[in-house]
């Protein structure tokens, strides 16, 4: 009898770098469901960011652990799924994880980069002058904690990545 193995991915990375946009892509090409952490923040947060404020880590802490939770739902079932969050600190990453269920894809960027996506952007609440509170916040994940990838090419190219290191790593 073939074990089923669960895979539950968070692509992170500081506001602006493709979370969403990388998340969704890879949740289509591997059939399953993906959540945008930031529709998991509570109002409190969502207005604190759009007013040009950081959170803090106890303003993080509740909205992680109802990531963490639905993560852990997920790997219950034994299903797979996709969740785009910053897990900027290793911290909230420890806190994510679920066992060694978790695989962590850290979409690489600079500030220079990031910042001009981020400036045309109008559909979001976070706030480009934000953004250095961000890269500030950011402990880059060791390369034996998460999957690398540069966000200076199209998302065809980034999931295309993320998949084949991926499937080196029989993570899928």
């Amino acid at each position: 009898m073939e074990q089923t193995v669960t895979r539950l991915f968070v692509v992170m990375g500081v506001s602006g770098c493709g979370k969403s946009t990388v998340g969704q892509a890879l949740a289509a090409r591997l059939g399953c469901p993906f959540y945008d952490g930031d529709d998991f923040h509570p109002p409190e947060n969502v207005a604190k960011m759009a007013s040009g404020v950081p959170l803090d880590d106890d303003d993080r802490a509740p909205w992680l652990a109802r990531l963490a939770a639905l993560l852990a739902e997920h790997g219950e079932r034994g299903e797979t799924a996709v969740l785009a969050c910053s897990a900027l600190k290793k911290a909230y990453r420890d806190q994510l994880r679920s066992g060694e269920q978790v695989q962590f894809i850290y979409l690489a960027g600079s500030f220079d980069l990031i910042w001009q996506r981020m400036s045309v952007r109008a559909d979001h609440y976070m706030q480009p002058a934000m953004l250095q509170s961000q890269f500030a916040t950011l402990e880059p994940p060791a390369p034996t904690e998460a999957v690398v990838v540069s966000v200076d090419q199209d998302i065809e190219s980034i999931v295309a990545q993320i998949l084949l290191r991926l499937w080196v790593c029989r993570a899928i």
